[in-house]
């Protein structure tokens, strides 16, 4: 007998041909998700095993009517009863029409225009012109010119790729001419988007490739994504997480509301909802990492309808798995951001030289439509979407795509091995971070952004297994939680179609000079374990004050600092001090009666029974985040006109305006002579040099002092 259990797996066992899956293929964690459509072969069962499946059945069928009742609408479809997809090319649109939903693009620009479901005749802003609905979108500029230029990535050309009655796919491009001259602000990269829409399937699938031939002209890109515009009166519910999810402010409650420190944020008030609210809004509360943003999006609950981003794979993104970026915001406006500078700065501009080729896919995403009965509420919705990003997940990479430069799965390679930690003794290295990404420097994935990156999370014995990795040369990344610094395996592995290579046990080495005499923190590479401090209570955003640990989204904290220690800087004591209680998440400026921001420096006391005054010592400091700021290391002086150590100005990745917890991760080791200590009491000063702004400043990942070795 076949059962499947999920009616979208249903779709892709009966509908999408081009994508059959066994039952045994379905994840076991799908096992308790029952929804209407499933195929069985009646002519297997026998004897006493049909009973069971009679008794079976009969409950399967009774929470059938259970969710018909109470729960999202899921119409049962099958190939043989969904409509064909018919396609409608007109002099200025297409339109492509599966009888769940009709979609309408502008000819040939290729815009998504329209989207007509469950009775609303356009999800999309019709108030907005036609290019402003749903499209794609890069920031650029030219090297010798550094202004940005945002372009929507019109089509000049439709092509009809796949036309049946199973599927459409639909090629809008454009080609870049290289003889035009210097000063033309054209974007300077052949566009290649596509859409695809299945039979049987409520939604439609996205996806685009990039392309620079060789000799073409010097260029930096700065942000590359999809965008869908909803409309206003309808989508007032987002949802990105189980526990991220609000009624969100309209576009005129921010434009009535008050500008804080920067556009994005504001002040908004709204009385006419029956009791007055004064919250802060602000797009960057809601960004996610790269390895959680899988699916988000909005509700509408009259009619009860959802309009979903799904990210089935984060392989096209850049700066590996904790990348963060935008999703969904005010707007109502959902992403899926392919690169940006986001959390990181311009070290994450795609700069390509004079000359430089370079292609590359960005997708396929997946929007996905579902709807509810009147009885349904958003957790239902929410639950189904969570289900379908499930499938899309599994179903990577897909088959049904038409495009040469898109590798199936037959085209790619697998990786697997087990990695270890040696920091004294050999342990497996539990739940570490493994990926795949250009060859480069221990640490370089997190700026990488022009190839592809592979990444998964080992199990509780250091195993690994990275699946459907494209043909090329790579680096082997790792970072381990608990343990600071970066993994580069030695050799370049080299994956080819159909390649199943298996490293024998690779051995991570942290960084390690000595003994541990004392440590501040966990190294995870964020500062989520320090003190965060609550907003004021005017400057809250109510949903995150909910949330404990996304207490760090909330706006203002930069001016806490101040607030907290008004006339002193932070003091530590090792022993004495709790840095979950007493060492704020990031290093700040300080804020002044005449609202200016200055520098400050943090003490750390400790004291030592006995000092090798000869031999080295060293301080590891591993920061999460650095904005615009100098850390200068002095010891037992503080005035000392030259420090010990510095970093010189670094980072540039904003985390503290936007809301992070971390940006870009950088370690350092810092040596010095025993000299410089002394028996009993001691002081390590830290002073983030640079001040101007309240966005200076770093976030410590975690510290520590190490001793010599002993020479026994």
């Amino acid at each position: 007998m076949m059962f499947l259990v999920n009616f979208k797996d249903a779709i892709l066992q009966d509908s999408r041909f081009y994508n059959k899956k066994r039952i045994s293929e379905i994840s076991p964690k799908h096992s308790n998700v029952l929804k209407p459509g499933f195929a069985f072969e009646m002519s297997k069962m026998v004897g006493s095993q049909m009973k069971s499946y009679v008794v079976w059945f009969s409950g399967f069928m009774f929470h059938l009517f259970l969710l018909s009742e109470s729960t999202v609408r899921r119409e049962n479809i099958t190939k043989s009863n969904s409509r064909p997809v018919q396609l409608q090319i007109l002099d200025d649109q297409v339109v492509v029409d599966n009888g769940l939903a009709k979609f309408t693009f502008s000819n040939p620009g290729g815009m998504i225009t329209g989207i007509n479901y469950n009775g609303i005749e356009n999800i999309l802003e019709q108030g907005n012109v036609e290019n402003n609905r749903g499209y794609w979108d890069v920031v650029w500029s030219k090297l010798e010119d550094p202004g940005d230029i945002t372009d929507k990535l019109r089509g000049t050309n439709l092509t009809v790729v796949v036309q049946n009655e199973d599927q459409v796919e639909l090629s809008f491009t454009k080609t870049w001419i290289p003889t035009l001259p210097l000063n033309d602000t054209t974007l300077p990269l052949n566009i290649d988007k596509r859409y695809i829409v299945l039979r049987g399937v409520p939604g439609f699938y996205s996806y685009a490739t990039f392309e620079r031939l060789k000799g073409w002209r010097n260029m930096v890109l700065y942000q590359g994504r999809i965008v869908f515009k909803l409309q206003e009166k309808l989508f007032r519910y987002m949802a990105l997480s189980d526990d991220r999810q609000r009624v969100m402010p309209t576009p005129e409650d921010r434009e009535r509301g008050t500008p804080l420190a920067y556009p994005e944020a504001v002040l908004w008030k709204n009385p006419s909802s029956g009791k007055p609210i004064s919250e802060v809004d602000d797009k960057y509360q809601y960004s996610t990492e790269d390895k959680d943003n899988r699916v988000h999006g909005w509700i509408s609950s009259n009619p009860a309808t959802g309009f979903w981003m799904i990210t089935p794979s984060n392989e096209f993104r850049v700066a590996g798995p904790v990348k963060q970026d935008l999703t969904s915001h005010v707007g109502p406006t959902t992403l899926s951001m392919f690169f940006s500078t986001h959390y990181a700065g311009k070290s994450l501009g795609l700069e390509f030289e004079d000359g430089e080729p370079w292609k590359k896919v960005f997708g396929p995403v997946f929007i996905y439509l579902n709807s509810g009965l009147n009885k349904a509420n958003t957790t239902s919705l929410w639950q189904d979407a969570k289900e379908q990003m499930l499938i899309e997940t599994e179903s990577w990479p897909y088959n049904f795509l038409h495009s040469g430069d898109y590798f199936l799965a037959n085209k790619r390679g697998t990786l697997s091995g087990t990695l270890l930690v040696r920091d004294r003794i050999l342990i497996p290295a539990n739940f570490a971070n493994v990926g795949l990404g250009l060859p480069g420097a221990a640490g370089s994935w997190q700026t990488e952004n022009k190839g592809y990156q592979f990444w998964t999370q080992t199990d509780d014995k250091g195993s690994f297994l990275i699946k459907n990795v494209l043909p090329g040369t790579y680096n082997l990344y790792a970072w381990v939680p608990g343990f600071i610094g970066d993994y580069v395996y030695e050799k370049i592995v080299t994956i080819t179609p159909g390649s199943n290579i298996k490293l024998n046990n690779v051995v991570y080495t942290p960084p390690r000079n000595g003994p541990i005499l004392w440590e501040i923190g966990i190294p995870d590479r964020t500062a989520a374990e320090f003190f965060i401090p609550a907003p004021l209570p005017t400057l809250e955003n109510k949903l995150l004050s909910k949330l404990p640990k996304e207490g760090f989204r909330q706006y203002g904290l930069w001016d806490r600092y101040t607030d907290l220690h008004p006339t002193e800087d932070l003091t530590f004591t090792i022993g004495v001090s709790s840095y979950q209680k007493d060492w704020f998440y990031f290093q700040a400026t300080r804020r002044l009666a005449t609202k200016t921001y200055v520098p400050t420096t943090w003490k750390i006391l400790f004291d030592l029974k006995q000092v090798a005054t000869t031999k080295n010592y060293t301080l590891q400091l591993a920061l999460a985040s650095a904005s615009e700021a100098e850390l200068q290391v002095r010891i037992n002086d503080g005035e000392a006109k030259l420090p010990h150590f510095t970093t010189g100005l670094i980072g540039n990745d904003n985390a503290i305006a936007r809301h992070g917890i971390h940006g870009l991760y950088h370690l350092y080791s810092v040596n010095f002579l025993g000299s410089l200590l002394q028996s009993g009491k001691n002081i390590i000063f830290l002073t983030q040099s640079r001040g101007g702004s309240p966005f200076n400043g770093f976030m410590y990942d975690y510290i520590r002092l190490e001793q010599p070795p002993s020479t026994n």
